[in-house]
């Protein structure tokens, strides 16, 4: 894919991409609310918003009781420190935390960030990251649990570290097996708060597998993202050649985001990397988009034409008149 080391938002200084955001500290927060819920009786949703806004007016929710916990739950604990730290302590905590339990997978991820020197590197630290995941959940979470992972916080540094191992796999050549992990995490999580099924549909297109990329965009149909509009389009393109159907889903991605021909057909030019953060529609989603995709569209015979047979069409339309 047509994308740098890791995925937007992330990096490493010593490869010249953005810090990784400090997001995953936020995590500690839920923790105090799940500690905070745990053993209280509720008998409506209303009680629980009671009872969570009479929290946070006496002063929030005080720190977990670190007594009693397991091995993981205190690495886990550093870990949130690190996502907060600055520069070797963020490395340098990331290890502390696996001397008190292996089976950290943040630390794993964010070693693969700061401490690898390649992709080579980074995966290794990854897979290590993913069976540290497997081994601390345990095969009973995944049989009883498969659809619900996301919601279940201590699953979600398992999950950073499968999906940065899919991203990297695919980057390294390694397609068919990335996808591999992009499907099953979509499985344990179709609500895919990750964000899965646009690096999914982005490696389909890549690998030409037009089946699965078209049941992927159907499972998601109110999903309204440059990736899905343009994807499709270039789909149909794929299958069936020109026809006005596939003109009109290629003038339906025009409407979503207006800026992705600028980006493909160079009128406009892209930067060396992703932006830190994106907004639907406008020209950042456009840059990340035309990144991650462009050699879908240059290696497909014509489609670039087509783009700009299209494209001026669509600019020379008049603006339809407003109704009064």
């Amino acid at each position: 894919m047509a994308k740098p080391y890791v995925k937007k938002g992330r990096g490493k200084p010593g490869l010249n991409l953005p810090p990784i955001p400090d997001i995953r500290a936020n995590e500690r927060a839920l923790s105090g609310i799940h500690a905070a819920l745990e053993g209280q009786q509720f008998e409506s949703i209303e009680e629980v918003n009671a009872f969570l806004r009479a929290q946070l007016a006496s002063g929030g929710f005080p720190p977990v009781n670190k007594k009693g916990a397991t091995p993981l739950e205190k690495a886990q604990d550093i870990m949130y420190d690190a996502w907060d730290a600055q520069g070797k302590e963020r490395i340098d905590l990331a290890y502390k935390a696996l001397s008190v339990s292996d089976d950290c997978a943040d630390a794993y991820v964010l070693l693969s960030h700061e401490a690898a020197t390649n992709v080579a590197e980074a995966i290794r630290f990854l897979e290590d990251g993913v069976r540290a995941g497997e081994h601390a959940l345990g095969q009973k979470m995944f049989e009883e649990e498969a659809g619900y992972f996301w919601g279940i916080l201590e699953t979600r540094p398992y999950m950073r570290a499968r999906f940065d191992l899919a991203h990297l796999l695919c980057l390294g050549g390694k397609r068919a097996e990335g996808i591999i992990h992009m499907q099953d995490l979509l499985r344990l999580n179709p609500g895919d708060n990750q964000g899965v099924r646009h690096e999914l549909a982005v490696c389909l297109l890549e690998e030409g597998n037009l089946e699965t990329l078209g049941k992927l965009l159907d499972k998601y149909p109110d999903e309204y993202s440059a990736v899905w509009f343009y994807s499709r389009a270039l789909m149909k393109y794929r299958q069936e050649g020109r026809t006005p159907a596939g003109d009109a889903c290629l003038v339906e991605a025009f409407g979503q985001n207006r800026f992705v021909p600028l980006y493909l057909l160079g009128k406009k030019s892209l930067p060396a990397r992703s932006p830190e953060y994106m907004s639907i529609g406008d020209q950042t989603e456009a840059v990340v988009y035309a990144l991650d995709s462009a050699r879908s569209w240059k290696e497909t015979p014509g489609a670039l034409l087509w783009m700009n047979l299209i494209h001026v069409t669509y600019r020379r339309k008049p603006a339809a008149k407003k109704v009064r």
